[in-house]
């Protein structure tokens, strides 16, 4: 579980879509540079969201990690448009010990979208994006003023347009500094996770309207809860 509020910025060091090492398994691995301010407490198989995807380190030093990336997490997120020495925001599995600021993250990616528009607003940035035709349905689960994280950093929704699939964040000058999205271009790609709450509720309504259970038991059974 993570929070959304990106610790630091790593660099890639290295891309091998077949490393045979045993830390690489024979698979698709990326290494992280710069990165020593988070890695002071790692272990082997501790989870780092890389641009909001959950994943397991496979190795490490003093600066750097590695982790190793399934072909559905190729499919589902921007890891396989890495190139080495790009830029990705870094934030460790969440600590009880400290407050619960952004949202709650799983790190599970939903899906990307595309930057259509970037327009700057005294010293914030507007941010606008577009969902795929195949994603319409996922549209349902933003909202504005609702949570949403882009690129493992949690965001705020502005506007939303369904029939043009279609949202938009506004990003303050603080954040700017601190994650990789002031690095982007239109037509680029960003990971989506939408808001997990509104997942669970959606299919709860979903289920009672279904089965016929009506509104009044759906009420019911979230009280018994």
């Amino acid at each position: 579980m993570f929070t959304g509020l990106v610790e630091i910025m790593g660099k890639v060091s290295s891309i091998k879509e077949q490393d045979s090492t045993e830390s690489g398994g024979n698979g698709w691995t990326i290494t992280i540079s710069e990165a020593a301010e988070i890695l002071n407490d790692c272990h082997l198989g501790d989870s780092i969201a890389i641009n909001g995807t959950c994943l397991t380190v496979t190795e490490f030093d003093s600066t750097s990690f590695k982790v190793g990336v399934a072909p559905e997490t190729l499919r589902c997120t921007n890891l396989g448009d890495l190139k080495e020495g790009d830029q990705v925001n870094l934030e460790r599995a969440m600590d009880s010990n400290k407050r619960f600021g952004g949202h709650m993250v799983q790190g599970h990616v939903d899906t990307t979208v595309k930057i259509i528009n970037i327009k700057p607003e005294g010293n914030s940035i507007w941010y606008t994006f577009q969902m795929e035709a195949t994603d319409k349905d996922k549209m349902r689960y933003v909202i504005p003023k609702g949570f949403i994280c882009l690129d493992g950093t949690s965001l705020t929704v502005c506007d939303v347009d369904d029939d043009q699939r279609t949202f938009s964040i506004m990003m303050i000058a603080h954040t700017q500094a601190h994650v990789i999205m002031t690095s982007k271009n239109v037509g680029d790609r960003v990971n989506v996770e939408v808001d997990m709450l509104a997942k669970y509720a959606l299919k709860s309504l979903e289920d009672a309207i279904e089965n016929n259970k009506g509104i009044e038991a759906l009420v019911k059974r979230v009280l018994k809860a």
